[in-house]
C-alpha cells in the first residue's frame, strides 16, 4: 500500500481495492441518471455526446501531460543522483525525502488518470457497458496464465478488434 494512502481503522479491505472502488465509482455514475441539471455527471451522461467525449480527450492529454513532468523529474540530474546512492530501505521504499516539486508531479499524475477513468466510466454507462463487460473485454487481451483465475470473459460473437 502506498504511503498515500490509508484504510480506516477497524475497516476490513476488500479483496481487490480497484475492484471495490471501481464498482462503487460505477454505481455512483449510473445512480446520477436520476440526480438532475444540477449533477455535472447527469449533464454528461445526458447531454451532447460531443461535450463528454472532449472531456475524455481533454482529460487524457492533461494525463500525457502530467507523465510528461514526472519524466522530466525522473530524468533530472537529481533523480539520477538518488537512484544511484541506493537510498532504499528495507521496505523497498526510497530512504530519502523527494523534492516536493517531483511528490506533487506524482500527485498531478495520478489526480489526472483519475479524472480520465471518471469520464471513460461515464462514457461507458452512456451506452449501457457495465464493469462485468469492461473488464471481459480487457481479460480477453491477456493469455490464460495472465487473466485472473475465474475472470469473466466475453463470448467469441462479440469479440470485435478494430472493426
Amino acid at each position: 500500500m502506498s504511503q498515500k494512502t490509508y484504510i480506516p481503522s477497524g475497516e476490513m479491505p476488500p479483496s481487490s481495492q480497484i475492484g471495490a472502488t471501481f464498482e462503487a465509482l460505477a454505481a455512483t455514475i449510473a445512480a446520477r441518471r436520476e440526480a438532475g441539471e444540477e449533477s455535472y455527471t447527469y449533464r454528461l451522461l445526458t447531454g451532447s455526446l460531443d461535450g463528454v467525449l472532449k472531456k475524455v480527450m481533454e482529460e487524457a492529454g492533461e494525463t500525457a501531460l502530467a507523465a510528461k513532468d514526472v519524466e522530466s523529474w525522473a530524468c533530472s540530474s537529481l533523480a539520477a543522483s538518488i537512484a544511484a546512492s541506493g537510498a532504499v530501505d528495507e521496505t523497498d521504499e526510497l530512504a530519502v525525502d523527494l523534492p516536493p516539486e517531483y511528490d506533487a508531479a506524482i500527485d498531478h499524475l495520478r489526480y489526472e488518470a483519475a479524472d480520465v477513468v471518471y469520464h471513460l466510466l461515464v462514457v461507458l454507462e452512456r451506452y449501457g457497458i457495465g464493469l462485468d463487460e469492461f473488464a471481459a473485454e480487457l481479460n480477453n487481451r491477456m493469455t490464460d496464465a495472465e487473466r485472473p483465475e475465474g475472470g469473466v470473459r466475453l463470448h467469441e460473437d462479440h469479440v470485435k478488434r478494430g472493426k
